[in-house]
């Protein structure tokens, strides 16, 4: 285990913004995590648990307690159940199960951070989630001070949240399982409109994994959703505002202002999102409200490549990085009558 002080968080991060840890202890084995989670909860302090650093907004002045980075490793597959501990790098881990040719987690290949964060966000991208593979999660609970395993149908999955998400004091997840299919090679049927027409197949088609896993990462890497340091455009933390799901009366008076801004023949993206809800598109709703594709005169700016992503472009700060959020949510709110909800973590501010 090693500890460090006054240590700068910003490198740890996606998005390379933020200030110090009084404390940071990077943890390489499960009794490691444990150990500094329960030094830090003897001793009273704030804790901050870092993976990959691929969803987290850190303010300027840092963060005054220890922050845990989970650095374990460990890749275990037996009978199409795969076990990674929380600090395995994901998109490795995505490459793996797909050389091995193991379907379902395929379709999330290229997204940033680690194994332990994607039953907290329920980690999804074109059409798959990882809710629909996790099984079990293993996790250090600090309510009741000892290690819970927690089948997937209690890990309450909803749209980017689970039970980790909801009770983020509570949980630090040590290891998750993922149910595998084993299709002779193939995808798991393509759902996502838009991979299906780069692949040149119908929704609902099985592919090589290889070729689905390829598609995704040029689909995002052309939208600067895969980490390249010399590209500002992935200074970010990717898409940073879910997609709004309105309930039947919510979606009637955004229909209304969009209508009134765009005209009558306007149709805004709408998905079924269950119990009446309809999701629509946080990209869209950014670029008709006027933010477009590298908007922005600070170092904080939208991607040139994709809407949905706001970025560093090289000196920016926290606030600069707020400001700008700030600005697109409320224009948002002013043009359509929606509230866009931040999706990274926001530490020590708040949007």
């Amino acid at each position: 285990m090693q500890v460090l002080h006054d240590a700068p968080l910003a490198p740890l991060t996606t998005f390379r913004l933020g200030g110090p840890a009084r404390r940071l202890v990077t943890a390489t084995t499960d009794a490691e995590v444990v150990e500094a989670v329960r030094a830090a909860d003897r001793a009273g302090e704030p804790l901050l648990l870092l993976g990959g650093g691929s969803n987290l907004v850190i303010g300027d002045k840092g963060f005054d307690g220890t922050a845990l980075r989970i650095a374990t490793t460990g890749f275990e597959l037996r009978d199409g159940v795969l076990e990674l501990a929380a600090g395995e790098v994901w998109t490795d881990a995505v490459a793996r199960t797909v050389g091995l040719g193991l379907a379902g987690i395929e379709f999330l290949a290229g997204i940033p951070g680690s194994a332990g964060a994607t039953p907290v966000q329920n980690v999804g991208a074109y059409g798959q989630e990882v809710s629909a593979t996790v099984t079990e999660v293993t996790a250090y609970d600090r309510r009741l001070g000892g290690t819970v395993a927690i089948p997937g149908a209690e890990c309450g999955f909803a749209y980017r949240h689970s039970r980790f998400k909801a009770d983020p004091e509570r949980y630090v997840v040590l290891r998750v399982r993922f149910a595998l299919e084993d299709a002779g090679g193939l995808s798991t049927p393509v759902k996502y409109a838009e991979v299906a027409r780069a692949l040149g197949v119908e929704q609902g088609e099985r592919v090589p994994l290889a070729t689905a896993r390829d598609t995704v990462l040029a689909l995002r890497a052309g939208k600067g959703m895969v980490l390249d340091p010399d590209d500002h455009d992935t200074w970010s933390a990717g898409s940073f505002f879910t997609n709004p799901i309105l309930d039947a009366a919510a979606h009637a008076a955004f229909l209304d202002r969009v209508r009134d801004r765009l005209g009558p023949d306007t149709a805004p993206p709408a998905y079924p999102a269950g119990d009446g809800h309809v999701k629509t598109s946080a990209a869209w709703l950014i670029d008709r409200a006027g933010f477009t594709k590298g908007w922005g005169a600070g170092p904080a700016r939208i991607s040139t490549k994709h809407t949905l992503a706001l970025t560093n472009r090289g000196d920016a700060t926290t606030e600069d990085l707020l400001a700008l959020a700030r600005e697109v949510r409320d224009g948002v709110r002013a043009a359509f009558g929606v509230e866009l909800v931040n999706e990274p973590v926001m530490v020590g501010v708040e949007l």
